[in-house]
């Protein structure tokens, strides 16, 4: 339970920093990929969605543009509402600032797995998506600022485009040949530390796509039950015997 509680406590470690990007990434590739079978469009994938948006307007496809303006509001609004949950906690002097959103994103995510076969969850928007399509888009938001500000933005977990370019560069340091009869005053060293985290971060966030997918494939939309109860492991217990203390 202690190690919970760090997990989501203000003060931060490079340990408590990787271990919850790690359990993230699990759980963003989960839900993305998963939710791709389901929705065939991956809800975190912000620069396609911005990508559409300019093709739409090119192109003069009003959908397009609805489309890709709904999830990028929806996506943005997670963030946004991450600021405002911890900064609340921080302005009421909690220490577990960062459980607060993440106990939202594993409330929403617990009726979307239990009810999102529910005719409700795929009304169409004004945006001419599902609500599930916006509804994921949120979480993403969500979860995607909670690991930004927990780690100085160090830490991705929705999207791997930067975990993949930290991964080649400390791998093309690694591989550099470094001559015993160079000149240079420093030789190139790769930062060991960033290849395991970034490497650590594409690892979960693949094997989360995979339990993701298949759960969607072979279970249905119940398959976001754990998911959503591992962020309630997460966020829950420290929160609430905090506020019981302050009560």
């Amino acid at each position: 339970m202690r190690r919970i509680h760090l997990l989501t406590h203000r003060h931060r470690t490079p340990s408590t920093n990787r271990t919850m990007g790690l359990l993230l990434a699990f759980n963003a590739g989960a839900i993305n990929a998963g939710g791709f079978l389901v929705l065939h469009q991956y809800t975190s994938h912000m620069t396609g969605f911005a990508s559409q948006f300019a093709d739409g307007l090119v192109l003069g496809n009003a959908r397009l543009v609805l489309n890709a303006a709904g999830a990028i509001l929806a996506f943005v609004a997670g963030a946004a509402v991450t600021a405002v949950l911890v900064n609340w906690a921080r302005q009421h002097r909690l220490r577990t600032v960062y459980a607060p959103p993440l106990l939202l994103e594993a409330l929403l995510l617990l009726p979307f797995g239990v009810l999102g076969s529910a005719s409700t969850l795929s009304w169409m928007t004004p945006f001419a998506l599902p609500i599930t399509v916006l509804l994921l888009s949120f979480v993403m938001g969500l979860q995607n600022a909670v690991v930004s500000k927990t780690s100085g933005g160090s830490i991705r977990t929705t999207h791997m485009t930067g975990n993949i370019t930290d991964f080649g560069m400390e791998l093309g340091k690694l591989l550099y040949w470094n001559r015993r009869d160079s000149m240079l005053a420093r030789p190139v060293r790769h930062d060991r530390s960033r290849l395991r985290n970034a490497g650590g971060l594409i690892g979960m966030f693949v094997i989360g796509g995979s339990v993701g997918a298949l759960g969607f494939k072979y279970v249905g939309y119940v398959c976001v039950v754990p998911f959503a109860a591992l962020l309630l492991a997460l966020a829950a217990p420290p929160l609430f015997r905090e506020l019981r203390g302050q009560a």
